[in-house]
């Protein structure tokens, strides 16, 4: 008597799980490096941000030029790396390259420039920082206004060693910045999620409402219950369609 089984489905992948099976299949290399090396660029410098997507306090930027004659072992994109290696490495970053450079762009700016924005203003006042200065961006999928040579690539901090190395210093650098900030608004979990969108950070935001560090255009924070500011920017009719849209209850 044969049996007949029937495999359940598989349950599809979010987008974001997605997104990080991919980037798990991706090969970080001096590639593109090699390539601005071969074009005559001497001081070539990834760059990239952390904290686009959280709720909670400033987006960062860095920019890195690594020393083409010291191999850094290990460099991959900072959201596949455990705490403890982004540090280990992010120390390894700081001895071994030529220049760094952080810059961040705080919650109030994000809320009126918008967050694609205020991600290319923090990359770059991190890139202007250099010393010495880059003549060429490997940028993770995004152009600056500025007369550098640069290349945009898509998924950037997962391909370039330069880009992944921007990535873990802007990442240990935020979550620094998170911790420090938990001491003075712990009711948010911020050591454990950063201020992005976990149940238990919503909970909070339900429960105490935001506070002043909350980005206040971001529908999870704008669509809370609880009273808070209206800032001058969102009562401006050129702002009325993206209020309208984040009030709509997510999809």
């Amino acid at each position: 008597m044969s049996t007949n089984f029937k495999l359940a489905p598989e349950k599809p992948l979010s987008p974001a799980a997605a997104k990080m099976r991919l980037l798990k299949t991706l090969r970080c290399t001096l590639k593109f490096e090699k390539q601005a090396w071969q074009s005559g660029a001497q001081l070539v410098a990834g760059v990239d941000e952390v904290g686009r997507g959280s709720l909670f306090g400033p987006v960062v930027a860095a920019a890195v030029i690594l020393d083409r004659s010291y191999r850094i072992r290990g460099l991959r994109d900072s959201k596949l790396l455990p705490r403890e290696r982004r540090e280990i490495l992010a120390a390894r970053i700081r001895e071994h390259s030529i220049a760094i450079a952080i810059a961040s762009v705080d919650a109030a700016r994000i809320d009126e420039i918008n967050i694609y924005q205020a991600s290319r203003v923090a990359m770059h006042q991190a890139v202007v920082q250099l010393q010495p200065a880059a003549d060429h961006l490997l940028i993770d999928a995004m152009r600056l206004d500025c007369d550098i040579a640069q290349q945009a690539i898509i998924h950037g901090d997962a391909l370039s060693a330069s880009i992944a190395a921007a990535s873990i210093i802007a990442k240990v650098e935020r979550d620094r910045m998170m911790t420090e900030l938990d001491s003075t608004y712990p009711a948010y979990g911020l050591v454990s999620n950063k201020g992005y969108s976990t149940p238990f950070h919503l909970a909070a935001l339900r429960e105490h409402g935001p506070c002043p560090l909350h980005r206040q255009s971001f529908a999870p924070v704008w669509q809370n219950p609880t009273p808070q500011e209206v800032l001058e920017f969102m009562q401006s009719n050129d702002s009325a369609e993206t209020l309208h849209a984040l009030r709509e209850p997510a999809i």
